[in-house]
């Protein structure tokens, strides 16, 4: 682990995605960690190329602006724009050193669900996170854990059980941390606007409008109401 550091930071909480579209699970996730972890600066990341998938169904400057309003409307949280206004595909190493540059020795908490984190070991430089920052890994009711050989040998060597460690150093320590379970997705979303039914409540008015009016997800006219 990373040293502790003689004057410390606040800490920084950093929840990527691709946010396609960004919905009601996302933003509750987010909301319970950033106050379970007390943090005042707490960025939702979307990502320009995801490295992982093909490809997204809205452009990135569109889920950027679906982010936006989403954000506007959520006290505390911010978007870091950084990953869309990166060219290449966006890798989470390259936005870590380049926040790690811009905040010093602040503690970076890199909040990923437990699906992504069981897969941390295909992350470009996955070993290498470790060194820029913490990782905090929601869990829900439903998560299973599943650390592959080395991964899973990394991870058990840096558990922890509470916060304070995470205040102590700038990285280094992995944080399992219990978020509510909803039963949302970005691809049920988007399945059920393509076949023209209504994804009310499910996301916030303002992004469902802007899909509406950008006429993303859509293969016909959408309901109203």
């Amino acid at each position: 682990m990373s040293p502790a550091t003689d004057t410390p930071r606040p800490a920084i909480g950093l929840f990527g995605g691709t946010f396609d579209p960004v919905h009601y699970g996302h933003l509750r996730a987010a909301l319970e960690t950033k106050e379970k972890l007390e943090l005042d600066d707490f960025r939702l990341l979307p990502a320009g190329t995801p490295a992982l998938r093909t490809s997204t169904t809205a452009s990135a400057a569109q889920r950027l602006a679906m982010l936006q309003l989403a954000a506007a409307d959520s006290s505390g949280f911010s978007v870091d724009d950084r990953e869309i206004r990166r060219s290449g595909k966006s890798y989470m190493v390259d936005t870590l050193l380049e926040i790690r540059k811009e905040s010093g020795s602040a503690p970076l908490l890199l909040v990923i669900g437990q699906d992504a984190a069981n897969q941390l070991d295909r992350w470009h430089r996955w070993r290498t996170l470790f060194s820029l920052a913490h990782l905090v890994v929601m869990q829900r009711p439903e998560s299973t854990v599943g650390w592959r050989s080395e991964l899973g040998d990394t991870i058990q060597d840096r558990l922890v059980s509470s916060v304070a460690p995470l205040r102590e150093s700038p990285a280094g320590c992995v944080l399992p941390l219990t978020v509510t379970q909803l039963a949302i997705s970005s691809s049920g979303i988007r399945a059920l606007l393509s076949s023209g039914r209504s994804a009310r409540y499910l996301l916030p008015d303002a992004v469902l409008e802007y899909a509406e009016r950008n006429k993303l997800y859509f293969a016909a006219q959408p309901p109203k109401g």
